[in-house]
Order: structure tokens, then C-alpha cells, then sequence
């Protein structure tokens, strides 16, 4: 009889929903699909449409893909977004409050200073994004990935980020204050610098990323970490 300790398989990670869009989409035009207070939109392309600078109100986007799309500077309340794909997109300085995201996937797109204040986001890939100085306050973020972004000074205080995984992100200098976080995972990711660090009571962190978060735990605690490579 082998007296081995059988091997335990690696936990395998659930991914976000992917998107449900149709195989063929109608190609919209900025006249007919603007967006605009109470707007429907479903089933639409957008390619290279400007959409920046807007102000709406309960505007529902459904099944749509947008591509070289920008919205940037647009304001947006009580919106929602379900079954959608977002690809070179620029939704920098964009608002949104008491809006949703779900079943979303958002790639190789430029969100610096976006605001999504007391959202709700289920299902959600942010892959390969710029997501500096964005902000997270008071949302919810349930079965959401980000992967590969660069991530600097976000503002996620008070946010429900538990089950939230963060793969590959720089996250030099994000705000986690107040957030709750039990069973988030980071993996290869660059923790320098991170307010809030109280806050992460519960998540999983790699040995060798946890080396990042010294320093301010160090700070949180009142430790002062002193140079052995110095003599005054």
C-alpha cells in the first residue's frame, strides 16, 4: 500500500461570465444612437463613434459591442450596461452613479479618472486597461477580474471588493480604506505604496508580492523601518 500523500489539484479560478452578444450586430450611427436620457440600445456595433461629453439619465445599453468608442467626460446616472464588449475604448473622466456593468468584457482601454461612484458591477473582465486615478468609491463589485492594467492611485474606499481578483496589475498607491475584502486574490501584482492596508484582512496574496505591502504596514502600525546601510 503507497504510504504518499496524494497530490491536491490547484484551485481552479471562476472567470466572469462572458458576454452574450449576437453573432450579427446592426452597425449604429451617431444620429439614430445617440445616448441620450432613457435611451434604449441593443444589439448595436459602434465603431469609431464619439460619444464624449454627454448627460444622461436611466439609459439602458444591452448586447452591444463598442470599439474605438469614446466617452469620455460623459456623465451618466442610474445607467446600465449588460452583455457588452468594449475594445479600444476611452472612457477617461467619465461619471457614472448608482449605475450597473454586468457580463462585461472592457480591453485595451483608457479609463484614467473615471468615476463609477455606488455601482454595481457582476461579471466584469477589465483586461489590459489604464485605469489611473479612477475611481471605486462605495460600489459593489461581485465575480470581477482585472488583469494586466495599470492601476495607480485608484480609489476603491468602501468598496465590497470580496471575491474581487487583481492578476498582473500595478496598483502603486491605491486606495483600499474602509473596503471590504474577504477572499480577494492579487497575483503578480505591485502593492507599493497602498492606503488602507488594514483593509485587506482576509485576501490571499502571493510571498512575493506580500513583500510590496511592508512598508505600509510598517506605516499603519507606526513602525519605522530603518537602512541597516546607513550610519548617521
Amino acid at each position: 500500500m503507497s504510504s504518499r500523500t496524494p497530490r491536491t489539484q490547484p484551485q481552479r479560478l471562476k472567470e466572469p461570465a462572458a458576454p452574450k452578444l449576437r453573432a450579427v450586430l446592426t452597425s449604429a450611427g451617431l444620429a439614430e444612437q445617440d445616448l441620450v436620457s432613457d435611451g434604449m440600445y441593443r444589439s448595436m456595433e459602434y465603431k469609431g463613434i464619439d460619444l464624449t461629453s454627454r448627460d444622461a439619465d436611466t439609459a439602458e445599453v444591452e448586447g452591444c459591442r463598442f470599439i474605438d468608442t469614446r466617452f469620455s467626460g460623459t456623465h451618466l446616472r442610474r445607467g446600465g450596461f449588460s452583455d457588452v464588449e468594449m475594445e479600444r475604448c476611452d472612457l477617461s473622466n467619465m461619471s457614472a452613479r448608482s449605475s450597473t456593468m454586468h457580463r462585461a468584457k472592457i480591453t485595451a482601454s483608457r479609463l484614467t479618472g473615471m468615476a463609477w461612484s455606488e455601482c454595481g458591477f457582476r461579471d466584469v473582465l477589465f483586461e489590459t486597461c489604464r485605469l489611473d486615478l479612477a475611481g471605486f468609491r462605495f460600489s459593489t463589485l461581485k465575480n470581477t477580474v482585472f488583469r494586466d492594467c495599470t492601476m495607480l492611485e485608484v480609489n476603491f474606499q468602501n468598496a465590497d471588493l470580496r471575491g474581487v481578483r487583481f492578476e498582473r496589475c500595478d496598483l502603486t498607491g491605491t486606495q483600499f480604506s474602509n473596503a471590504q475584502m474577504e477572499g480577494a486574490r492579487f497575483a503578480d501584482c505591485v502593492l507599493l505604496g497602498i492606503g488602507g492596508v488594514t483593509s485587506l484582512r482576509g485576501v490571499t496574496i502571493k510571498s512575493r508580492d506580500a513583500q510590496g505591502l511592508v512598508y505600509s504596514l510598517a506605516s499603519a502600525m507606526g513602525i519605522l523601518i530603518e537602512d541597516e546601510g546607513r550610519r548617521d
